[in-house]
């Protein structure tokens, strides 16, 4: 009977197609709705960082390598998961990502833990020659990210993320190119202006290894670093979980 239906419907096109629209209107409805009250069911940690322009540079590179599409953000709460990557991932520290990187492909290993794991330089190895340090690594080579940083639209895309509720101030905003260089040059005149905006967990280094040049290196090796040390609130709930 549901055959001689479906077969019936298919030869009234205007039929087939609005019943098309609503099997995919009732879908949407399912994935939408939920966003209405996400601010009631999403809590924003306490200790939530913003990145810092010249982290939120390198997430910018990160996207345009299309370093997403073989690496997920998201540590599932599964044993084997909390074993290998550490605390599974909260929706609230994504609270700040325009776009959220959770992803769901693994060609490689989820890097929602990887800040702090490896040092710069096996970063700034690993992204100019990856079978240099994983002999077994099928991931391309980025060494034209060697290339200078431009620092240029920084500002604008702090204040387009402010509007979105990113809690960047006046004073990031209008020093967000200068505090990007200030973060890879920790001797610079601008550092402690720079550490006063972003706090004590700002991580200031020379993160490619050449002092001489802010380049998009430094920048993906900044976000890098950064991941998994916004908020310590993942931590917390597995600690709790665990006593």
């Amino acid at each position: 009977m549901p055959l001689r239906l479906h077969y019936n419907l298919e030869k009234l096109s205007m039929g087939l197609v609005a019943a098309i629209i609503v099997a995919a209107s009732i879908g949407g409805l399912v994935e939408i709705a939920p966003l209405f009250t996400i601010d009631e069911t999403v809590a924003v940690p306490k200790d939530l960082r913003p990145l810092t322009p010249l982290e939120l540079a390198g997430r910018e590179i990160y996207i345009r390598e299309g370093c997403y599409a073989c690496h997920s953000q998201m540590v599932r709460s599964l044993a084997d998961e909390i074993d290998r990557y550490g605390p599974y991932s909260l929706a609230g520290e994504s609270a700040y990502d325009h776009p959220m990187l959770w992803g769901s492909k693994r060609t490689g290993p989820d890097l929602a833990r990887l800040g702090g794991k490896y040092s710069d330089r096996w970063h700034v190895d690993h992204l100019t020659d990856p079978r240099a340090v994983v002999p077994a690594s099928i991931m391309p080579a980025y060494p034209w990210l060697a290339r200078p940083l431009e620092t240029g639209n920084l500002g604008p895309e702090l204040a387009t993320l402010a509007r979105l509720g990113v809690p960047y101030d006046p004073g990031m905003i209008a020093n967000a190119a200068a505090d990007a260089l200030a973060q890879a040059r920790p001797d610079s005149p601008g550092a402690e202006a720079a550490r006063g905006r972003y706090g004590e967990r700002f991580a200031a280094r020379d993160f490619d290894g050449n002092p001489a040049e802010l380049t998009e290196m430094d920048a993906l090796v900044a976000y890098l670093q950064s991941l998994g040390t916004q908020t310590r609130a993942p931590y917390e709930v597995l600690a709790e979980g665990i006593e």
